[in-house]
């Protein structure tokens, strides 16, 4: 690897791109040139019709493929990012099972990151605060509503911080293993990755639980994003990232399709008017003009 970023989206995945490109470029080599890009993750296909990448994949095949590049031997891999959390189960290097939990944000970073943020504690330092506890709190992190209400309660009667940083570790662990993991049988290696593997609590927590050690790639908050690289090398060169991405003017649309009674939510991509990429449909009546590159003014009259 020549270059890395991680950075929040802050409701702008374009704006985010863009900064994250140049973040790339002035880590890369001089005269490197962008051979294929790839990309996964929620806006896998905004930013891969952005970046005309050569790879557009899941989140699960992503995952599975970068680990595989550093964890040959690896049976389960266990992923918690800032929206959503994954577990992924291999055999002989092959998915063979999988889970996600995509509707409660419970167990999340972004969960983490707004308890830290009522503590008064920088999210990047609640592992060492986890690993000085002493008595840690028993949190009820089913639900964010419940979780915060429990940890109001108990720093209200006194409880340290680091016991309650603690009892938020292995709160999201519990629920963790009892909503995503629940029914997977979990075999050793187990890699645990995304942006809260960098917790020291939660990996502890997860240690504590399972009975068996936990291994936190370096990258591992990089995971998808090696994998989904791996995946653009293999599909081969020859879409190299457009120069002027700073430039281009791209813009998102949302119509709603009235050929049928779905009435589909249809999101609309478009590189200064051109129409490049749209998702949402269920099918394709109403958005056949599409095939032929529809301009902006055509999709008004969707």
């Amino acid at each position: 690897m020549v270059g890395r970023g991680y950075l929040w989206t802050e409701g702008d995945p374009i704006g985010a791109v863009r900064r994250l490109i140049q973040t790339l470029k002035e880590q890369a080599p001089p005269h490197a040139v962008i051979d294929a890009v790839g990309t996964t993750g929620s806006a896998r296909k905004l930013v891969g019709a952005m970046l005309e990448a050569s790879a557009v994949k899941n989140e699960i095949t992503a995952h599975a493929v970068g680990t595989l590049s550093r964890y040959p031997d690896v049976r389960t891999i266990l992923e918690i990012g800032g929206q959503d959390a994954k577990i992924i189960l291999l055999e002989h290097g092959v998915v063979v099972d999988y889970a996600m939990n995509t509707l409660c944000a419970a167990g999340t970073g972004a969960f983490l990151s707004s308890q830290a943020r009522r503590l008064g504690i920088p999210v990047e330092e609640m592992g060492q605060w986890a690993l000085r506890a002493k008595n840690p709190a028993k949190i009820a992190a089913r639900c964010t509503v419940f979780a915060e209400s429990d940890l109001v309660h108990k720093a209200q009667v006194g409880v340290s911080k680091e016991d309650l940083v603690a009892g938020l570790c292995a709160a999201v662990v519990a629920n963790y293993l009892n909503n995503v993991g629940k029914g997977k049988q979990i075999c050793t290696p187990v890699v645990f990755q995304g942006g809260v593997s960098k917790n020291r609590g939660v990996v502890a927590a997860f240690e504590r639980e399972l009975g068996e050690p936990v291994f936190v790639p370096e990258d591992g908050h990089l995971m998808g994003a090696i994998g989904a690289a791996l995946l653009a090398q293999r599909a081969g060169g020859g879409h190299a990232l457009p120069e002027d991405i700073a430039e281009i003017p791209f813009k998102t649309e949302l119509h709603t399709c009235q050929q049928c009674a779905n009435h589909c939510e249809i999101v609309c991509f478009y590189r200064k008017t051109q129409l490049i990429d749209h998702w949402g449909d269920r099918c394709d009546r109403g958005m056949a003009m599409s095939a032929g590159g529809a301009s902006l003014s055509d999709m008004e009259n969707i």
